[in-house]
């Protein structure tokens, strides 16, 4: 599996800054806060996509479940913080989230919105997919090695549900012509970002 989640098999046009590593585990407090409300997030986002496209059978089927496992990754951090006896500290704005949701088109209609908001669930899943994978790579501590293996075989499922409705919903060519434009404009977007060690993007 470590093998198979490249860069390339992820879509991804730019690899995260090698660097990031070894800034994530100098204050793992930081970045488990982080990853904390990350996973809170997705299932929030989840859950969101549930509500706004009810009519969209197989989108409610196949995002249920999701919405309980991204709830069990939360649960699964906090645990983590507590076994270090860290505590969860408050939630930051996410500069990489906010920077896809304004690459999002506006004031399109309903059923294109949905095809901006699965795209977007599914470029932030790869991104942090290939993070996962660096940690579980190359994280000095090896209990969390395997822990973050986990994740990251998480992610990647997320990540390829997210583009099979896409898919299913608006045509392959469609859904890949737009899915480029977002890997090109992420590329600008981590090239302007600071790489930052208590962040997960």
């Amino acid at each position: 599996m470590e093998e198979q989640m490249t860069n390339t098999t992820l879509g991804l046009k730019l690899p995260t800054d090698p660097r990031w590593v070894n800034m994530a585990e100098m204050d793992l407090e930081e970045i488990l806060t982080d990853h904390a409300y990350c996973e809170q997030k997705a299932a929030t986002a989840c859950i969101s996509l549930i509500q706004a496209y009810p009519d969209r059978l197989e989108l409610v089927e196949e995002l249920s479940p999701v919405v309980t496992e991204e709830w069990g990754h939360f649960r699964m951090v906090l645990a983590e913080l507590k076994k270090r006896d860290l505590s969860l500290g408050r939630q930051r704005k996410d500069a990489y989230v906010n920077s896809l949701l304004a690459f999002q088109k506006k004031g399109v209609s309903r059923d294109e919105a949905l095809l901006e908001r699965l795209l977007t669930c599914a470029l932030i899943e790869a991104r942090s997919c290939e993070r996962f994978r660096l940690l579980s790579l190359h994280c000095a501590d090896e209990s969390l090695r395997g822990w973050y293996y986990k994740f990251m075989v998480a992610e990647a499922g997320h990540y390829r549900l997210f583009l099979d409705l896409a898919e299913m919903y608006f045509g392959k060519e469609r859904a890949w012509d737009r899915w480029q434009e977002y890997l090109r404009q992420e590329v600008e977007i981590m090239r302007n970002m600071e790489v930052r060690g208590d962040r997960m993007h």
